[in-house]
C-alpha cells in the first residue's frame, strides 16, 4: 500500500523539509477531525455517556475547525515539498469528507440512540492524550532510537487499539461485573464505610497493593496454564516495545484479568475518587512500562515496577521466560522467586520463542482457540 510505504519511509526521506512530518501531521489532523465529525453527528451510537456529558461541545466545534484548517494548510504543505503525494491527497480526502458531513457545524442526530455505544470519542482521545505524551518522550529518550513510530507491526497495535476503545461498553460490563455481584451479595457496610473514610493517598496505596497481588497471581496463572498461556501469547507477540504495544491484548485476557483485579477495590468499597485516581494512574503507568524509554529510575526501580523491569518479562532471553508478573510492586516477585533485573541491561529481543503467533489481529483472535 502507497501510504503505508510513505508512512514508513527509510530515516533519510523522513527529514525536516521532505513535507513527510507536515504529511504525517495533515493525515493526523484529517482523521481526527473526521472522527470528531461522526461523533457530533451520532452522539448516542459512537461516543461514551461520560464523556459526552463532560465535554463542552462548543470548544469540541472550536477546535475540530481549527484542526480541519490546519490539516488542509499541512497537505498542501506535503504537496509541494513531497515527491510521493499520497499522504498529503490521503489528508485533503479525509477532510473534504469531514466537511460535506459537516465540519464544525455538523449536526447531532438521535436515530441510532439503542442503548448502545462504541467509544470512538474514547479511541480519539486516549491515543491524542497518549501520543501527545508518549511519541516526544520515545523520540527524545528513546532506548532505540532507530525504532521509528511507524515500526513493524503499528497498524496491528493501533487496530487492537481502536477495538478496545469500541468495546468499552461491553469491555466495562463483563469487567465489573464480577465484583459488582460480591457486592450485590455481601453485607459489608461497616467494613466499607471504613476503607472510604481513610485518607485518599492511603486508600490509592491500598488499591496498588491489593490489586497488584490478584494481578500477579493472575498473571502467572496466564504463562503457566497451557490453555490461558495461548490468550496470553497475543500479548507477548510484540516484537517492538513502545507506548502502543501494550494494548495488544486478546478480548478474553482482558475481561479475565480486569474481571479478577478490580474485585478488591470495588469490593472493599474505596472511595470513588481514590478509585479515579488509581485507574488514571494505572492508564499512564501501563503505557510507560511498554514504552522505548531508557530512564533508569535508580533506586526507585527497586520499589515500583519500571519499563525495563517489565521489558525483561517481554524478553526473548531465557533468563526472562516466566519472570517480572507484577505490574506496580517488584517486591512481589521477590517474595515469589521470579525477580529478575540483571543491572542496567534490558532485553536483546522480545516476542514468543519461535514467533508462532500469527500476523494481523483477526489471526491473532483466532489463534487462541486454532492452538493446540
Amino acid at each position: 500500500m502507497a501510504l503505508r510505504a510513505d508512512l514508513q519511509s527509510e530515516p533519510a526521506e523522513r527529514k525536516f523539509g521532505t513535507g513527510w512530518i507536515s504529511g504525517v501531521l495533515a493525515l493526523s489532523c484529517a482523521l481526527a477531525g473526521l472522527i470528531t465529525v461522526l461523533c457530533i453527528r451520532f452522539p448516542n451510537l459512537l461516543t461514551t455517556p461520560m464523556l459526552r456529558e463532560q465535554l463542552d461541545v462548543g470548544l469540541v466545534r472550536r477546535a475540530l475547525h481549527v484542526a480541519l484548517i490546519l490539516g488542509f494548510l499541512l497537505a498542501v504543505l506535503n504537496l509541494a515539498l513531497r515527491r510521493r503525494k499520497i499522504m498529503g491527497f490521503t489528508a485533503v480526502t479525509g477532510i473534504l469528507i469531514a466537511t460535506l458531513l459537516g465540519g464544525s457545524r455538523a449536526t447531532s442526530s438521535d436515530a441510532l440512540d439503542t442503548g448502545v455505544y462504541l467509544g470512538l470519542d474514547w479511541f480519539l482521545m486516549n491515543l491524542a492524550f497518549l501520543g501527545i505524551i508518549f511519541i516526544p518522550l520515545e523520540r527524545i529518550f528513546g532506548r532505540l532510537r532507530e525504532q521509528s513510530v511507524f515500526r513493524q507491526d503499528w497498524r496491528a497495535d493501533l487496530f487492537y487499539f481502536l477495538i478496545n476503545s469500541l468495546l468499552v461498553q461491553s469491555l466495562t460490563y463483563l469487567s465489573l461485573k464480577p465484583a459488582l455481584t460480591i457486592v450485590a451479595h455481601t453485607q459489608w457496610s461497616e467494613l466499607r464505610a471504613f476503607m472510604a473514610s481513610q485518607p485518599v493517598w492511603l486508600q490509592f496505596i491500598e488499591i496498588m497493593f491489593l490489586t497488584d497481588f490478584v494481578q500477579y497471581w493472575v498473571h502467572r496463572l496466564f504463562h503457566q496454564v497451557p490453555f490461558l498461556w495461548r490468550f496470553h501469547a497475543v500479548h507477548h507477540s510484540a516484537q517492538a516495545m513502545d507506548w502502543m504495544a501494550g494494548s495488544r491484548m486478546h478480548v478474553v485476557e482482558i475481561v479475565a484479568l480486569r474481571g479478577l483485579t478490580v474485585i478488591p477495590m470495588y469490593a472493599l468499597g474505596y472511595g470513588e475518587t481514590a478509585l479515579k485516581a488509581y485507574i488514571l494512574y494505572v492508564f499512564l503507568h501501563s503505557t510507560l512500562l511498554h514504552a522505548n524509554v531508557r530512564f533508569d529510575f535508580g533506586l526507585l526501580r527497586h520499589v515500583i515496577a519500571t519499563p525495563q523491569f517489565h521489558h525483561w518479562h517481554h524478553g526473548i532471553e531465557k533468563e526472562a521466560i516466566d519472570v517480572n508478573f507484577a505490574v506496580h510492586f517488584p517486591l512481589l516477585d521477590k517474595l515469589f522467586g521470579t525477580h529478575h533485573l540483571p543491572g542496567k541491561a534490558w532485553p536483546s529481543g522480545y516476542g514468543v520463542g519461535g514467533h508462532p503467533v500469527p500476523d494481523g489481529y483477526w489471526w491473532q483472535f483466532l489463534y487462541p482457540l486454532k492452538a493446540g
